[in-house]
């Protein structure tokens, strides 16, 4: 069945972006802006594409531009999403005739968004809503330059580059997608505060994990079932899961969708979520009175820490249970002996 209704939604009169971001986008957007070479890179890249009118002449091209008349749902949504976020100017929006569910905000200085077909095809309007919102956040949060570089560095093979030109571009290629996923649960959360729609905003993350056309209407997909699974997933700690899970994620422009829909049901239950819809936020142009970048170094500063901790904390677990599981073994060999 399709979602009832929302409740009128808040508008949220100059909301700063700082309101929402993730520690987690901050601190890896420093570390990678601090790697060696990386803008360099970027202007190379952003140079090879003619810069700001090149990017959007890629879809001006091969897509059709969101207006009333083109794909007037969508059209709708942006600006009641901008209206939301208060937002002076809706960007531009294009869908692209891509079967593989995505979208993103590209460009330089004017960034716009794309959506790809797919979206189109599998989301109803209050997960659309959540989408737009979600690309709005990388818009106001100034992601579209950094998204454009790791769309273009995520196309590019290391395999296909000179030897010492692979690994030179390795670590700026880490980087870039590190911040990249984080950048990803900051998005999440505007697509929450966007849409305030927590089961739109969840249903979004099930069907990019795997749904298909009429699905969840048909009854063959269930939320409830997919957030037993994403907090399965995020709590499962046995053995060696946690360097799997960096392994499986290290060359990933996004999150996990599992791991999306626990962090935003985390923040929600955090009541971070709830003092934003109270109006308690930072107003744009206040950023650094009511939020000074120093705490959000040490927040995100704080967020690794603890991760790392953790890392390290089930990692030792693992080996203490090997050792012990070894001795036990080895004394059960003895005594048969």
């Amino acid at each position: 069945m399709s979602l009832p209704a929302p409740r009128p939604r808040v508008a949220l009169p100059q909301i700063s972006p700082v309101s929402w971001e993730h520690p987690a986008d901050r601190a890896a957007l420093q570390a990678m802006r601090s790697v060696p070479g990386f803008d360099e890179v970027v202007r190379k890249v952003i140079g090879l594409l003619g810069g700001e009118r090149g990017i959007r002449l890629l879809f001006q091209g091969n897509s059709v531009r969101v207006t009333p008349r083109q794909y007037p749902r969508a059209h709708q949504l942006l600006i009641e999403v901008c209206t939301t976020f208060d937002w002076p100017k809706a960007p531009e929006m294009y869908v692209s005739q891509t079967p593989v569910f995505n979208a993103g905000a590209y460009g330089v200085d004017d960034p716009f968004i794309v959506l790809h077909s797919a979206a189109l095809d599998l989301l109803d309007d209050e997960e659309l809503r959540a989408l737009i919102a979600h690309e709005m956040g990388h818009v106001m949060s100034g992601h579209a330059l950094y998204h454009t570089i790791a769309a273009i560095l995520f196309m590019v093979s290391l395999a296909a580059l000179p030897m010492l030109a692979g690994i030179a571009l390795l670590p700026i290629k880490l980087a870039v997608l590190e911040w990249s996923r984080k950048s990803e649960l900051s998005a999440d959360r505007a697509g929450m505060i966007g849409s305030q729609n927590i089961m739109a905003a969840q249903q979004l993350f099930m069907k990019m994990a795997g749904g298909y056309r009429g699905a969840l209407e048909s009854g063959q997909m269930d939320l409830n079932d997919f957030m037993v699974q994403a907090n399965e997933y995020a709590n499962t700690h046995e053995g060696l899961d946690i360097i799997y899970k960096v392994l499986n994620t290290l060359g990933l422009t996004h999150p996990m969708n599992t791991v999306r829909a626990a962090e935003i049901q985390g923040w929600m239950t955090s009541g971070d979520y709830d003092r934003i819809i109270r109006g308690e936020y930072v107003r744009r142009g206040q950023e650094q009175k009511e939020r000074p970048l120093k705490d959000d170094l040490a927040a995100a500063r704080n967020y690794y820490t603890d991760a790392g901790k953790e890392v390290v904390s089930h990692v030792t677990d693992a080996a203490k249970r090997a050792a012990q599981a070894a001795k036990d073994a080895f004394s059960k060999a003895r005594s048969g002996a």
